[in-house]
């Protein structure tokens, strides 16, 4: 035999299944053994084998697990700094970046603040970042690392126990730190007048008029610390969900409700309604409105979420030029009402918008009066052949509790102008009278005054929403301390800051859910660009989603994902329509029940047994099933 000839047999007989399959993809034909193998693997061999070899071996492959996370300072919608978190995964061997997430700022934008404690609030948010990148570079990072994303559970009640850990190691800090400056004290106060003047001190304070006003109406609660790096616990939770998600290749919104259901896939899917704010009817000068923190808008449950924000823009548009200065803008005439619209009496002009948009993203405008806004509102509907209370509603934020004047025991709603929480009572029921398109109230009364919170579901309940907003603000307090003293409401505003987990959210709004009230998922003053909060209320199945305005865009870039997520559900036939739902309130409490009258036995790690309230409780609901009125 030729010496060539040797060579070709001695290759082919050194010619592994390997080399065959490389010469099936390149085109050649495939020997019979080979041809057996991959008919008995691939039955119906598609075109794209190199796919489908991927997708079958991958079965065998590790699971992804969690390598590295990286946190670092980045900045907020309004230009404050906050808390970005990466998570990196160990996928097929290889080290893969899979998401990240921007915290939205804790802090509220307070109105006119002085200088001190504008810089004050700039530091102490500076610090409370700079902690959270460091626990999450370091601690953070350690504790999380080789464990799976899709363990969300897992991975918050880590977050939950680290988090403990450093509360208890900053109260003992605390007390360190004060028990030295009490030693300091005891040493330079030798002098007999330097022991009297602590003694004048207490002894002035029943003399001044704060004590006299505080046995008239029910102090404020104090405000609940925010330790400095909490940001790290609700980032990097909200991280992980994306993750897990990102792993899974679901939408995160699909994640969250499977994760809410234990894995039980649902059906169909409701959109949340929008509350678009209009008009941020800040205090701008000592004459003007206090009362109206923010005018939304609420578009009616038969129009998709598409259509309702362009009905939203064609309203705002009109609105704009009703508040152009005097001279370019028609006197605007108000229509007859149908359903006891107000009509305009021509004592106040329409107020004069300022050039400037607000950090809600929408339009600062003045108001002398409560009505001002509204007939606004009705009249920029009217102007475009819409009516409200049928083709648009409305929705007020009050925010109640920064009016309260604790010296006078009232609320200035105006300036000179004062009210006492009874006369508050009767003042919205005159005002929902008059205008019965207002379908929601966002704290129209300080959650200390839960007398009034009663009277007014009661007046009110059947034809309007009674929110809590400023009793809700930390999520965490809600799931822990079963007495909160949330007053008697139909719902609140749930935010995702803080040390707030996932696992918080989920279980939050279970609560709520038993306990017939509605949730409503609102974004902080210092919203991020993170689009998350979207399909956190879809997913959780939200009432409402408070957004902001539709300007700005940390603020628009929600509203897009939404029309996003609601593009994809009509696609997949899971779209469920909105309903718009009011429970009757009566003036006979039931009696206190426990948890279990209303949910089903909760698991032992996450509600204390000692705890005999539930966290949210509905004293005005009648025994019987409620009276609802559906609004369509």
């Amino acid at each position: 035999m030729e010496p060539g000839g040797q060579r070709q047999q001695q290759q082919r007989r050194l010619r592994g299944p390997r080399q065959e399959a490389a010469e099936y993809y390149r085109g050649h034909r495939v020997p019979e053994r080979m041809e057996e193998a991959l008919n008995a693997l691939f039955p119906q061999r598609p075109a794209d084998l190199y796919g489908e070899l991927a997708n079958y071996f991958s079965k065998f492959s590790k699971a992804s697990v969690i390598c590295k996370l990286i946190g670092r300072k980045v900045l907020d919608g309004v230009g404050q700094p906050t808390l970005e978190v990466e998570i990196y995964c160990t996928v097929k061997n290889c080290e893969k970046r899979i998401c990240s997430t921007v915290m939205s700022s804790h802090s509220q934008i307070l109105e006119n603040a002085s200088p001190e404690t504008t810089e004050a609030d700039e530091k102490e948010r500076n610090d409370s970042v700079n902690i959270a990148v460091e626990w999450v570079n370091e601690s953070l990072n350690r504790m999380l690392r080789d464990l799976k994303p899709t363990d969300q559970c897992t991975v918050d009640k880590m977050l939950g126990e680290y988090f403990t850990k450093k509360v208890k190691e900053n109260k003992e800090i605390q007390k360190q730190e004060e028990e030295e400056e009490a030693a300091i004290l005891a040493l330079t106060s030798c002098t007999p007048s330097a022991t009297v003047l602590p003694g004048k001190k207490k002894a002035a304070k029943p003399g001044k008029k704060v004590a006299v006003a505080e046995r008239t109406i029910p102090p404020a609660e104090p405000v609940e610390s925010v330790l400095c790096g909490s940001l790290a616990i609700g980032g990097t939770s909200l991280a992980i969900a994306k993750a897990g998600a990102t792993i899974s290749r679901i939408p995160l919104y699909l994640h969250i409700a499977l994760l809410k259901r234990d894995q039980d896939s649902p059906k169909e899917i409701t959109l949340p309604l929008p509350m678009v704010t209009l008009l941020n009817c800040e205090k701008i000068s000592p004459a003007k409105l206090k009362l109206v923190k923010e005018v939304m808008l609420i578009p009616p449950v038969q129009l998709s979420l598409k259509q309702g924000i362009e009905r939203v823009l064609d309203i705002q548009k009109e609105m704009r030029r009703l508040l152009e200065p005097p001279g370019k803008a028609p006197s605007p005439q108000l229509a007859d009402s149908k359903k006891g619209r107000a009509h305009n009496t021509g004592k106040k002009a329409l107020p004069r918008a300022l050039k400037r948009i607000s950090h809600l993203g929408c339009l600062i405008t003045g108001c002398d009066n409560l009505e001002q806004p509204l007939l606004l509102m009705q009249t920029a509907c009217n102007n475009i052949g819409l009516e409200l209370g049928t083709d648009m509603y409305l929705a007020i934020n009050c925010a109640a509790h920064e009016l309260m004047d604790y010296v006078k025991g009232k609320y200035e709603i105006l300036t000179g102008t004062f009210k006492s929480p009874d006369e508050m009572v009767d003042m919205y029921v005159e005002l929902i009278n008059k205008f019965p398109s207002i379908i929601a109230l966002i704290d129209p009364l300080r959650k200390e005054d839960r007398q009034q919170w009663n009277n007014i579901c009661c007046a009110l309940g059947s034809k309007c929403y009674l929110i809590a907003e400023d009793a809700a603000t930390y999520i965490s307090k809600l799931k822990i301390d079963q007495n909160i003293n949330i007053p008697t409401c139909s719902g609140v505003v749930l935010k995702y800051i803080n040390q707030t987990k996932v696992s918080d959210l989920i279980e939050v709004t279970g609560l709520l859910d038993g306990q017939r009230h509605i949730t409503i998922l609102g974004s902080p003053d210092g919203e991020s660009s993170d689009d998350s909060l979207a399909d956190l209320a879809v997913g959780l199945g939200a009432r409402f989603v408070k957004l902001g305005g539709l300007s700005r865009g940390e603020r628009v870039t929600k509203y897009n994902r939404l029309l996003a997520i609601e593009e994809e559900l009509a696609k997949n036939r899971t779209l469920r329509e909105a309903n718009l739902e009011f429970t009757a309130f009566t003036e006979e409490s039931l009696p206190e029940k426990q948890l279990s009258d209303v949910l089903p036995p909760p698991k032992q790690d996450l509600l204390p047994p000692q705890c005999s309230q539930p966290a949210l409780q509905v004293h005005s609901l009648p025994a019987q099933l409620p009276e609802h009125s559906t609004l369509t």
